[in-house]
C-alpha cells in the first residue's frame, strides 16, 4: 500500500506544555502500517491563524487527527473551558482544506458524542487509537465501509450519531517507542519535564473518576523492558526528569517493582529522576525503597480526605490507617511525596474539613494540594446520581460559572459542591490551615499559592531558570528557598 499522508494536529495550549505522549505513540503506530505522518504542533504558536494557513498552503494531507486533551482546565475557581478555542482551531483547518477531520484524546474520550456534535465534526474515535486509527486510514483510502472499526464514532448519512466500542488491546504489543515524533526536548526545556506511560486502565471505583472512561477498567501492562527502552531514548535527548503517566504507579505493585528493578539495571538510576502518582493502598515499604533507589524524586498520593466516611462516599480503596502508613513509608525512605485533597464532595462537612486539614498537619507530607469542588464527567457514578435527582439548575450542590450553563451531558464545566459548606469553605479552610506553608491554597492572603498549573506565572518563570521536575516540586524548592 502506498504511503497515506496524515497530519495529527495538537490543540492543547495550556502552559507550561506538556508533550504530546499520545502523538508519538499513535505516529510510530501508523508508521508500521505504511503511513506517512507529520505532526502540526500548535501549543507554541504565536498566531494561530497564520501558522495554520502556513502549514496547509505546504501541506494537503489526506486526513487529519486533532487531539482534544482537556475539556476544561477542571479548576471550580477558574472553571476555562477549551472547546471554543478547539472550534476556531477546527475552522481555520477546515478554510484551507477538504480532507476528513478525526477527533480524538482524552478530553474527547470523555465526552464524544458532546464534543462531535459542538465541533460540527463527523468523525472521532475514544480510548486506544494505535490499532483503530490505522484501520480508519485505510477504509477511508480504499472508500470502504467504515461501520466497524472500533471506538469510531461518525455521522449516519441521515446525521444519527453512531457510536462503536473501542478495543482495549494489549499495550504491551505495540512497537517499541523511539519518541521521535514530537519535539520532547522543547517540551522538557520549557515543560520540566518528559513523560512516558508504563501501562494503561485503570479498575478503582471513585465515584467522579472519568480515567477508567478514557483508559479502559482493565490493567494492561507494557513490559517492563519496553519501558525502558523508551527511557534510554529521552535520555539521549538530555530529557532526564520523568513524570510516569499511569492513573496509580504501584497497581499492580508486582509492575511497579519490576519497572524499579530494570530501571536499576540498566543503570539508569544514576542519570534519572522522575515523578508518579501513587496510591495509598498496596503501598509497602519494599516498594518505597525500590522506588527511592531507583531515582524517584517524588511522590503525589491521590488521597482525597482524610475522613474515612469521606472516603467511603467517594469509592476510594484505601482509608485513614493505610493514608498515615504512606506518610510513615514516605519518610523513613526519605522520599519527597505531597497528597492531593478533593474536598467538598458528598457528606462533606464542617466537622470532615477539620479532621481533614488535621491530619495532614500530623502526618506532615512536603505538600498539600487543595482542590475545592468536584468536576462532574459524563459516565460517572457521581453524574449517573446527580441526574437522577433532576432539575440541574435547582440542584444546590451544582455551581457553574455565570457565564455557562447547565447541560444534562455535564458538557460545559459543572462543579460538585456540598450545599452543608459551599458558601463559607474558602474562608473557613482558610482559618484551618492558617500560614502552614505546606499547602497549596489560593486565597487573598496567600496569592501566590495558586495551585492551577495552567498559566502559571511563576512555575513558568522557574523553569525558564532551569528548575525541573514534577510542577509540585518546583513550587516547593521555590518556596523553601525564598
Amino acid at each position: 500500500m502506498s504511503p497515506a499522508f496524515v497530519t495529527l494536529v495538537n490543540t492543547n495550549a495550556m502552559k507550561p506544555p506538556i508533550s504530546p505522549i499520545g502523538f508519538d505513540y499513535l505516529a510510530s503506530s501508523l508508521e508500521k502500517e505504511g503511513f506517512e505522518v507529520d505532526i502540526l504542533d500548535l501549543c507554541f504558536s504565536a498566531n494561530l491563524a497564520q501558522d495554520i494557513e502556513s502549514y496547509f498552503k505546504k501541506n494537503q494531507p489526506r486526513a487529519i487527527g486533532i487531539t482534544l486533551r482537556n475539556t476544561d482546565d477542571c479548576f471550580y475557581v477558574s472553571g476555562d473551558f477549551f472547546l471554543p478555542g478547539l472550534k476556531k482551531i477546527k475552522r481555520e483547518i477546515q478554510r484551507k482544506t477538504d480532507s476528513p477531520l478525526i477527533i480524538g484524546g482524552s478530553g474527547f474520550s470523555v465526552m464524544p458524542q458532546s464534543v462531535l456534535s459542538y465541533l460540527d465534526v463527523n468523525m472521532g474515535m475514544r480510548g486506544d487509537c494505535e490499532q483503530a486509527f490505522p484501520l480508519l486510514l485505510r477504509k477511508l483510502t480504499k472508500k470502504e465501509s467504515i461501520e466497524n472499526v472500533p471506538g469510531l464514532i461518525y455521522k449516519d448519512k441521515v446525521g444519527r450519531l453512531i457510536s462503536n466500542t473501542p478495543d482495549s488491546f494489549e499495550v504491551g504489543n505495540l512497537p517499541l517507542q523511539t519518541r521521535q515524533y514530537v519535539d520532547n526536548k522543547r517540551y522538557f526545556e520549557q515543560g520540566g519535564m518528559g513523560n512516558i506511560e508504563t501501562k494503561r486502565g485503570c479498575n478503582q471505583q471513585c465515584i467522579y473518576c472519568a480515567d477508567p472512561l478514557i483508559k479502559g477498567k482493565k490493567i494492561r501492562l507494557r513490559p517492563p523492558e519496553h519501558v525502558v527502552w523508551e527511557l534510554k531514548k529521552l535520555l539521549a535527548k538530555g530529557i532526564d526528569h520523568i513524570h510516569f503517566c499511569d492513573s496509580e504507579f504501584n497497581l499492580p505493585p508486582d509492575h511497579a517493582e519490576r519497572i524499579c528493578e530494570h530501571i536499576i539495571k540498566e543503570n539508569l538510576h544514576t542519570k534519572l529522576r522522575w515523578y508518579t502518582y501513587c496510591s495509598p493502598s498496596a503501598f509497602s515499604n519494599k516498594l518505597a525503597a525500590l522506588m527511592q533507589r531507583a531515582g524517584c524524586a517524588g511522590i503525589n498520593f491521590g488521597v482525597d480526605s482524610g475522613s474515612d466516611t469521606i472516603l467511603q462516599v467517594l469509592g476510594r480503596n484505601f482509608d485513614l490507617r493505610e493514608i498515615k502508613q504512606t506518610a510513615e513509608i514516605c519518610h523513613r525512605n526519605g522520599i519527597v511525596f505531597m497528597y492531593d485533597l478533593l474536598l467538598g464532595g458528598p457528606g462533606e462537612s464542617k466537622q470532615t474539613l477539620k479532621t481533614t486539614i488535621e491530619l495532614m498537619k500530623n502526618i506532615a507530607p512536603h505538600r498539600v494540594g487543595v482542590t475545592v469542588g468536584i468536576r462532574v464527567y459524563p459516565g460517572t457514578s457521581l453524574s449517573c446520581s446527580i441526574l437522577k435527582q433532576g432539575l440541574l439548575n435547582k440542584n444546590p450542590n451544582l455551581q457553574v460559572k455565570d457565564s455557562q450553563e447547565f447541560s444534562d451531558d455535564f458538557f460545559y464545566p459543572a462543579f460538585y459542591l456540598c450545599s452543608e459548606v459551599s458558601e463559607e469553605i474558602f474562608p473557613y479552610l482558610e482559618t484551618l490551615i492558617g500560614d502552614d506553608e505546606r499547602f497549596f491554597f489560593p486565597s487573598k492572603l496567600r496569592k501566590s499559592k495558586n495551585y492551577n498549573y495552567n498559566e502559571n506565572a511563576l512555575l513558568m518563570e522557574a523553569i525558564k531558570k532551569g528548575y525541573r521536575g514534577a510542577y509540585w516540586d518546583i513550587l516547593r524548592k521555590l518556596e523553601e528557598e525564598i
